[in-house]
């Protein structure tokens, strides 16, 4: 028999199949070999991660093999239910899935429970945050680039009503290199040698995004940086 599309999704012929275990089964299932599962090792290590999961209340990048969940949803302070995706980027890192190759089916899982999706997205190029952006524009309530620590000035609403910033920042010590001592980490740059980190000492900075959502349509109204130091309190 040939197939020419997709099989259908698990719940179609069980009801009670976790989501998280529906998710493998398409990844090994579909009809473009570019979006499979590449080997038998990479099922294993989905399984093995889906067993340690389903114990753990972590959050983390639904394309790592750690434990963990990659998507939850919890209610807001006045009880909104709000979904949470976390992704992580596929260039120049450790990525076991490729993130666009289940972000979209994430989202539609999200879907069933809430229109208030928000996505972070930890990644270290800045392109492939912006590529994310457009991907989800319109499926998703705000994509939020994480990982490179340095808050970014590009933050927007896009046509679609999803916000947007490339990259939200970090709350730690201001006056380190991305939080770590700045003394050890320019030794490291003129030596090339290893050397232990230390947190950085001495004025805080708080970096953040508020992002106003409508509550039926899912969609962004608004998205506002924020960039708080201990000057500010003062």
């Amino acid at each position: 028999m040939v197939v020419d599309s997709d099989p259908p999704p698990a719940h179609a012929l069980r009801k009670d199949v976790a989501r998280d275990l529906e998710r493998v089964i398409e990844l090994c299932l579909k009809k473009d070999p570019g979006r499979r599962f590449q080997s038998m090792a990479d099922v294993k290590l989905q399984l093995e991660a889906l067993g340690q999961e389903w114990d753990s209340g972590v959050l983390r990048a639904i394309d790592l093999g750690a434990p963990g969940r990659g998507l939850t949803v919890v209610p807001a302070g006045d009880g909104t239910r709000v979904a949470v995706i976390n992704l992580q980027g596929g260039l120049f890192m450790d990525t076991q899935v490729h993130p666009f190759l289940v972000a979209e089916e994430l989202v539609a899982e999200a879907r069933r429970e809430t229109p208030i999706i928000l996505v972070d997205f930890h990644a270290e190029a800045t392109s492939e945050k912006v590529a994310m952006g457009w991907y989800l524009d319109g499926l998703v309530s705000a994509v939020i680039g994480t990982h490179t620590h340095v808050q970014t000035a590009d933050e927007r609403v896009l046509p679609k009503g999803t916000a947007f910033i490339c990259d939200v920042g970090m709350t730690g010590p201001r006056d380190g290199v991305l939080g770590m001592d700045r003394e050890r980490i320019i030794e490291r740059f003129l030596t090339s040698l290893p050397i232990r980190f230390e947190v950085a000492s001495g004025p805080a900075q708080l970096n953040a995004v508020a992002v106003e959502i409508d509550e039926d349509t899912g969609r962004a109204r608004s998205i506002e940086r924020i960039c708080e130091t201990d000057d500010d309190a003062d």
